[in-house]
């Protein structure tokens, strides 16, 4: 029996709908996996140390080894931030296990309050897996009022698992860097004719 254009219209209607359906099916779910990606992305890198990604300790090292690190320190501001930012002092020196302290000096160069938030990572990056922080500054959002200047801490320690990695055990020098970013950038900008932010580097 020969189809009538009726019956091949109706055909490809239904074809046409399942194609649509399944293209839209698709696109939603894209959407919620670029919606969920920069939190899965975070978590990627904070299990693995990937780029240089920090860990975060509830409590110190059980074990210290009698051998020292040496912790650089060096900090930057993104444009827009009208802040000061520098470590305090320039390197922390460690025994691998032992909680250091380190602290970092924030000051506000505008005349009005500025929230700003903290990015992080360590150099090497294959340090990130075994660079672990217990409190930081860079854990929460900061507000400086006009002219404020605070020290900043952050308590870190190196896990001495790092001796049992072949691409980690010989180093005996860390880079930990933060850059700061304005955390509203409709209040953050830096008044006409000012710097691109002040920018310092340690160590």
């Amino acid at each position: 029996m020969t189809e009538t254009a009726d019956q091949k219209a109706k055909v490809q209607s239904r074809s046409n709908r399942r194609v649509v359906a399944g293209c839209l099916g698709a696109l939603a779910v894209m959407g919620g996996v670029t919606a969920a990606s920069p939190t899965l992305y975070r978590i990627f890198c904070q299990v693995t140390g990937y780029g240089g990604t920090t860990q975060r300790a509830e409590k110190a090292s059980d074990t210290v080894l009698d051998r020292g690190m040496t912790v650089r320190l060096d900090a930057n501001v993104a444009h827009g931030l009208n802040w000061k930012f520098e470590p305090v002092v320039p390197k922390v020196d460690v025994k691998i296990g032992e909680t250091g302290l380190a602290f970092f000096r924030a000051t506000n160069l505008s005349d009005k309050p500025i929230k700003g938030t903290a990015a992080f990572n360590v150099a090497p990056e294959t340090m990130g897996l075994y660079f672990s922080k217990i409190e930081c500054f860079c854990f929460k959002e900061q507000t400086l009022q006009p002219g404020q200047s605070v020290d900043m801490p952050v308590t870190f320690f190196i896990d001495p698992k790092m001796v049992e990695d072949r691409d980690t055990a010989p180093l005996s020098n860390v880079t930990l860097s933060y850059v700061f970013y304005p955390s509203d950038r409709s209040t953050a900008e830096a008044p006409k004719g000012q710097a691109e932010g002040a920018k310092s580097g340690g160590g």
